[in-house]
Parts: C-alpha cells; structure tokens; sequence
C-alpha cells in the first residue's frame, strides 16, 4: 500500500484494512501472508481505550504518532505481542485482531512449535497447530508471523519486511459494507462503560477465523 492508503481516518482505515492481505518476509527469506479478517480502532484523544488517550505520548506508544502507515509493536503479559498500524489523526492505529493464512501456512506452523516448545503438553501443541487458531487472535498473529519489537515504527510504506498488498477479496463498496460487522472491541472494560461499548471493532461476517463473533451485532 501507498502512504495515502494509510493516510485515512482510523475508523476508515480499521474497515478497508478487511480483506487486505498481510505480508511478512522473515529472516530466512520465506514469505507468510495472511488475509486481514478483524480489526480494531483506536482513535487516541478522547478514546480511553487507546493507549494514546489525551493525547499521552510515551516511549512505548511513539509509534502512533508517527506518520501513517506506521507498526506499532507493543508487548502484553510480559510474553506475547500486539501489532498495529498507524493511521490519520494524532496518536490513532488500527490494531490488527485477525487473518486468514493464504500463504506459508508450514512455515507459520513451524513458527508456532517452535514458539510453543517446552511450553504447553503435547495435546495442547497440536490443538494451536490447527490452520483455524494459527492467526485468530492478536498474539497468536504475532506469533505466526514472527512480529515482535524489532518491527516497532517499521514503515511499512517501503517495507521489505512488513506491508500490506491490495485487497484478495473483490468487495464492492455495498457488497463491502454488507459484509462488515460493526462491534465492540474486546478486553478494554477498563476504559469505563462509553468506550468500551462503542462499535469500533470490525469483522468480516461468517468468516471462521475471527477470534471472537458478536452474534448480536451480527
């Protein structure tokens, strides 16, 4: 994608990230993609759920106010990691909850076991393993693609290891709208009653690799 691509409204940028595919060339050459299937803004300012609220500007979240089209790479748990992408507007990202794997799925498992090993019983290895629970999350995309810290403020512009290829999914603009599900974001009942309930989480309805449905908002 080009800067203007990202150069858009978070809460637009959020829906026309949704069928976009995302790429990732890894230290030893090998290229994994995954459809983008499950987004969420976060709008900075007066979002309270965002890392960015009032505008506070930190070491660790610098890259949401860097220019758009930026990676925000940032650590949760102490072990996993969340990855998001810089929009218009200050402080604003989309963080990217979900893909469909369309490309490189061995590697991507391989990544997984690797990751995993020593960690978790065998019964539970082989459940992560499965092609459906490979990138239904935000850590476990992270995961699978090798996405950590050292891709924190990544342009991913002119990226050779991170960036976004043109949409696989052929939507038109009705078609598109009809196929996104507007809900609330998950994990953020912090932020108080308001912000956490606000449709700022978008999905592609039906799609099986979505971390999580709203059958109501559906």
């Amino acid at each position: 994608l080009l800067y203007a691509d990202y150069d858009v409204p978070c809460l637009e940028l959020a829906k026309n990230l949704l069928g976009y595919q995302l790429c990732r060339r890894l230290d030893t050459g090998e290229v994994v993609k995954g459809i983008i299937v499950e987004t969420e803004c976060y709008l900075g300012g007066d979002d309270k759920g965002s890392h960015s609220f009032n505008g506070k500007k930190t070491e660790r979240n610098a890259a949401m106010f860097m220019s758009p089209g930026t990676a925000y790479v940032y650590s949760t748990f102490g072990m996993y990691f969340c990855f998001n992408i810089s929009s218009k507007g200050e402080g604003a990202a989309v963080l990217l909850r979900a893909l469909e794997p369309s490309f490189g799925l061995e590697t991507m498992k391989k990544i997984r076991e690797q990751n995993h090993r020593g960690k978790k019983s065998v019964a539970k290895k082989k459940k992560l393993l499965t092609e459906l629970d490979l990138c239904s999350g935000p850590s476990k995309l992270c995961i699978s693609f090798a996405i950590d810290k050292s891709l924190n403020k990544e342009d991913m512009v002119n990226s050779q290891k991170l960036w976004v290829e043109r949409p696989v999914l052929d939507l038109s603009s009705d078609g598109r709208n009809q196929a996104i599900v507007a809900c609330a974001r998950i994990g953020i009942d912090s932020a108080g009653r308001e912000w956490a309930s606000k449709p700022l989480r978008f999905y592609l309805n039906g799609n099986p690799y979505v971390s999580r449905r709203d059958k109501e908002a559906e």
